[in-house]
């Protein structure tokens, strides 16, 4: 079976997606050494996870539909609900409300600033 190694996030503005990005989810972000790329730390090695990058957008920004245009990635968050307002206090729109994934935990979808759609999951095998 493949496993997702890595993801990338496409910017218009990519500096105020690093701040948003650093902001919210506590990651680090490393120009990488040749071009516009930043290469972004998700947590340690020792937890499960991938790590990514950022790049300039090579388009036009995603239209106001809530549809993706690319991957969708989800971070998995410790407080939801806390991390709800954050997102939304950085600039960040909902798109899906909270729902339960029974058995699963909590989930919500926002887009970011730049129109990018991600999701944020809190492991809750009680959820229902």
């Amino acid at each position: 079976m493949s496993r997702a190694v890595h993801f990338e996030i496409h910017a218009t503005q990519p500096q105020a997606l690093i701040d948003f990005y650093s902001n919210l989810f506590g990651w680090s972000f490393s120009k990488f050494p040749t071009g516009e790329y930043w290469m972004i730390n998700t947590g340690p090695d020792s937890q499960p996870g991938i790590n990514g990058g950022l790049l300039p957008r090579p388009g036009p920004a995603p239209g106001p539909m809530a549809s993706p245009n690319a991957f969708v990635i989800t971070v998995d968050v410790d407080n939801l609900d806390a991390s709800m307002v954050k997102a939304q206090g950085g600039g960040a729109v909902l798109c899906v409300p909270k729902m339960a994934i029974p058995g699963v935990g909590w989930l919500a979808y926002f887009k970011d600033p730049d129109g990018n759609i991600f999701g944020m999951m809190q492991m809750d095998t009680s959820a229902a």
